[in-house]
Formats: C-alpha cells, structure tokens, sequence
C-alpha cells in the first residue's frame, strides 16, 4: 500500500503537499463561511465558489500546453509562491480591513488564476517522482489519501478556530503552510529535464490534446463522466454552510464536523485504491462509485438529523474520491506521455472547470427550491449520467486493453479481474 514511498523525491512531495493541504482545507472552510456570515446567501455562496474554479476552464487552453513545454516543478515552485501571498492578503484584509464581498471574491478568482495552472503540473508531475509505471496508480492513491486526509483533518481544525477566534486565523494558517511545499521541491534532486517532445507547437498545442482526448474512448468518457459529476454533484460543497444553519441548525462546529465525516468517506476511498496493484480493469468498477456517489447525495438531501446526515455524505465521498481517483488513475496510465500535461489540463477542467458552472447553479437552485431539494436533483441527476456511462463500458474496455497490455499490465485472466472487481465493490 506505500510501496510509492520507496522513491526520495515522492516522500518529499508527500510530505510537503500533507502539511499544504491542511491548510487549504482550512482556508476553503473559512472563506465559504466568512462569505454565508456576512451576506447570508447562498447564491453569494455560489457566486464565491464560481469565482474561485471559473479560471481553470477559461485559461485550460494555456496551463495545458505549459505543464508539457516548460519544467514543472518550476511552474509549482511560481504557483506555491504566489498561492502562499494571496492567502497573506486575504489575511490581512479580514484582520485589518473591513472585508466587502467583491473584495473576497477577488482574491478567490486570484487564487483560482494560480491554481489553474499548478494542478496540471502537479498531477503530471507524478509521473517524474516514481521511475516505474506499475507503481504510479499507488501514487496516484496515495496522494488522494493525502488530499482526504488533509479534508479529515483540516475543516475540523477550522470549524474550531472560526468559533474561537475568527476566520482571519485559518487564512494565516494557510499562508504558512505553503512554506512546506516549498522546501520539498527545492530538496528535490531531479534529472535533468527533458527537451519537449516533437510536435509541441505553441499554437494548436491545447487543440491536438483536446482531438487525442475526443478520440480515445476511454479517456473521452472518464473526462465527461468526470465533467457531470463536478457540475451537477459536487456543487453541494457549496451549499454546505446554508445547510448547516437551515436544515442542522448548526454553526461552524457543525460544519466542520460535516465537512470531517466527508473527508472520512473520502480517505476510505482513497486507501481502497491504494492496495491495488495496478490499474488494468479498473475502468470497470467506475459506475459503481459513481452510482453510489448518486445515492448518497440523495439519502443526506433527506436528512434532518446530524448522524444521519454525517453517514450519508462520508457514503457519498467515498464513491466521489473513489471515482475521481481511479478515473485519474487510468488517465495517466492510458495517456501518451508528450500529451500528459495537456490531458491533465482536461482532466483540471473536467474536475475543476465544471464546478463553477455547477456552483452558480447550485446556489440559483437553492435560492429557489431550497437546499434540500438541490442536493436531491444533484443525486438524481449523478444517478442519470451514470447509468448512460455503464452503456459504454465495453467500447471503453475494448480500447484500454491493448494499452494495457503493451505497458505490461494485462496478465490477469478475465476471471480474475471479475474477482478484483467485486472484490472493491463497497459494502
């Protein structure tokens, strides 16, 4: 399960990101509570969320072709730096200041710009930190443990702090902590990189990615698939703080408590895939995590009661992460690797693109039918989309197999992928 840990420099990443995610959690935490406790919106809510995931669909056209032209640890080196002065900023605004909403909107959008084009290069830098192919789904489930983690350990600490003493203390938490990452890539010892690969043009770069996406069947579907999960699923983060207060009659405790049992959910999914040893069949089980991600979400849009509540939406993160992370998993695995960044920068606008959409939507919704309600469509409409990507499991199958097999994935029997495959099955 931590056999990625046997490579320097991804102990280092590791380790760095942990301490960085904490604090990221801590901020997102604080920033969607800082803007429900002054506007009592939920559309506000909505719009805040847009504001800080719209830059990853509007510069993907960009952050893809540079995560494969220029050196990436360079590129996170730029965006952990710039990350580490916006959270300062809004610190110092909310302790000094008197905070307008634009103003906190602004500085979300700033940080969205800068994540738009760290998360492309941090997920194809994986593949630079481990020297063997077959170890890089471990990796790749290792850092979603992380990520979950840090959102199990993070909201808690914040909904504490937020009530103690104020949400300026989350954001200066977060500005320190980049310092970590930091000092990992700079402890890093690399070899030299690689001149770009031929037929990495500056211009019509992003579009050749985007033409190899549309024609390989199993990266199209697990991007669109992907795609509706951030825009009609994932959008009840968002609302989280309206629905603590109306229907929990909660207050930040009770969000971050929430917030800690979905992390729970997720960092099980996450361990899940970490003990597997390599991601050939792995595509088949996607609908399951996605079908239960649908249930979940419509089971906590029916609760009134905090245990409830906390039980369905850790079922619903496990099946998110562990959808999210497999379906990352077989992307990096099947993708070519001189189109790796561009791909990535797909898979940030599938994941993250997606979501402002989702947000605005979500809070227009809620504004309208009430939290509730939102939260159930979102389920149902999870539900939908993947009953239509079940249809397409066999032509997706049918074009990861030769890949697989020239990687040297491909030496289980059919029978024993149908084992491994009810073998994760959640119970």
């Amino acid at each position: 399960m931590l056999r990625a840990f046997k490579y320097r420099n991804y102990r280092l990443f590791f380790g760095g990101q942990a301490i960085s995610l904490i604090g990221t959690w801590m901020q997102s935490v604080a920033l969607s509570w800082l803007v429900y406790r002054m506007t009592g919106s939920a559309l506000l809510l909505g719009v805040a969320g847009f504001a800080s995931q719209a830059p990853s669909l509007l510069l993907a056209p960009f952050t893809g072709p540079a995560a494969d032209r220029f050196d990436r640890r360079r590129i996170m080196l730029v965006t952990q730096s710039l990350s580490m002065l916006q959270a300062l900023a809004l610190a110092l605004l909310v302790t000094f200041g008197s905070p307008q909403v634009w103003q906190i909107v602004a500085l979300a959008a700033l940080a969205g710009m800068i994540n738009a084009f760290d998360m492309p290069a941090r997920q194809a830098f994986v593949i630079q930190l481990v020297e063997k192919r077959e170890d890089l789904a471990n990796a790749i489930a290792l850092n979603s443990s992380m990520f979950n983690s840090a959102r199990l350990i993070g909201p808690a600490v914040a909904g504490l702090l937020i009530a103690a003493l104020g949400e300026q203390v989350c954001f200066f938490i977060n500005s320190v902590s980049y310092a970590a990452v930091i000092a990992a890539l700079l402890a890093m010892r690399l070899p030299p990189a690689r001149p770009p690969a031929p037929g990495v043009r500056r211009r019509g770069g992003f579009v050749a990615g985007l033409r190899y996406a549309w024609g390989f069947p199993p990266i199209r579907y697990i991007l669109l698939m992907m795609a509706v999960g951030s825009l009609l699923g994932m959008p009840y983060a968002v609302l989280m703080p309206a629905y603590v207060r109306e229907i929990l009659g909660g207050g930040p405790r009770t969000l971050g408590f929430i917030m800690t049992c979905s992390g729970v959910g997720a960092l099980l999914g996450a361990l899940r895939l970490a003990g597997r040893r390599h991601p050939a069949g792995l595509e088949r089980a996607l609908p399951l995590f996605t079908g239960l991600f649908g249930l979940g979400l419509l089971a906590f849009s029916f609760s009134g009661s905090f245990p409830v509540s906390a039980v369905c939406i850790a079922c619903a993160s496990f099946g998110m992460i562990s959808f999210m992370a497999s379906g990352n998993t077989v992307v990096q695995t099947l993708v070519d690797e001189d189109k790796r960044g561009r791909i990535m920068a797909l898979h940030s606008l599938a994941f993250m693109g997606m979501a402002p959409f989702g947000s605005l939507l979500a809070g227009w919704a809620a504004s309208h039918i009430g939290v509730a309600r939102t939260i159930s469509l979102n389920g149902l409409l999870v539900l939908a989309a993947t009953a239509f990507f079940s249809t397409r499991l066999k032509e997706i199958s049918r074009h990861a197999e030769p890949v697989y097999t020239r990687l040297g994935m491909a030496g289980e029997t059919a029978g024993e992928l149908d084992e491994a495959e009810h073998a994760e099955r959640p119970v």
